[in-house]
């Protein structure tokens, strides 16, 4: 990490309220602006989590779900417990074949919503940080083919690029309603898009 990415994170708004606010990251404000333009999460839901270090979505899915919820948060790296008996955490590589078995083990029954705000580490080389992306998004779709109910929603971060709209496409074969949208809360700059979907279609 650079003094200079430094210094443009503690100038930044989202990054000074999330300090204030005691989230683990500033991307929690994403999630918060995405899920009051668009309902993806309510009472009593059980959210799964891609990607889900250091926790900052896990916090804000537990305020939305409640007590009634039931949030579990997967990632390559151990996340630090959150001081709630129903966020659990596991580790695992969604790109896996055997997480999506793996995380319906984990859950009380099948989920109302994924959330995957996932990334690939940064080469610098946009070609294939694109495709990295792709490929983590196409894991999640799957993950969420596996673990979602009938008309459950579905959120992921993409790289946009040349593979963007292929994707858009494989995801609106599950799903019966598709938005793109990127929140006020991502950096300007930032190729980032997030796909929301909802309706999924089970085979």
């Amino acid at each position: 990490m650079t003094k200079r990415w430094r210094m443009r994170g503690k100038k930044d708004y989202f990054y000074r309220r999330a300090k204030e606010l005691k989230l683990r990251s500033r991307a929690a404000f994403k999630l918060k602006q995405l899920d009051q333009r668009y309902t993806l999460m309510q009472r009593g839901d059980v959210v799964v989590d891609l990607g889900a270090a250091p926790g900052g979505w896990l916090q804000v899915a537990r305020e939305e779900v409640g007590e009634e919820g039931f949030v579990l948060g997967v990632d390559l790296q151990e996340i630090t417990k959150l001081p709630h008996e129903n966020v659990k955490t596991i580790v695992a590589d969604i790109t896996d074949a055997s997480t999506p078995e793996l995380i319906k083990e984990n859950l009380p029954r099948p989920a109302d919503v994924v959330l995957s705000d996932a990334s690939p580490k940064i080469s610098g080389v946009w070609s294939v940080d694109h495709s990295r992306s792709i490929e983590l998004a196409r894991a999640a779709l799957t993950i969420a083919g596996h673990v979602l109910v009938q008309g459950g929603k579905l959120l992921i971060k993409v790289f946009q690029g040349e593979l963007f709209q292929e994707f858009v496409g494989e995801v609106k074969e599950k799903f019966g309603f598709i938005k793109i949208s990127k929140p006020p809360a991502s950096r300007k700059g930032s190729a980032e898009a997030y796909v929301i979907a909802k309706g999924f279609r089970r085979p």
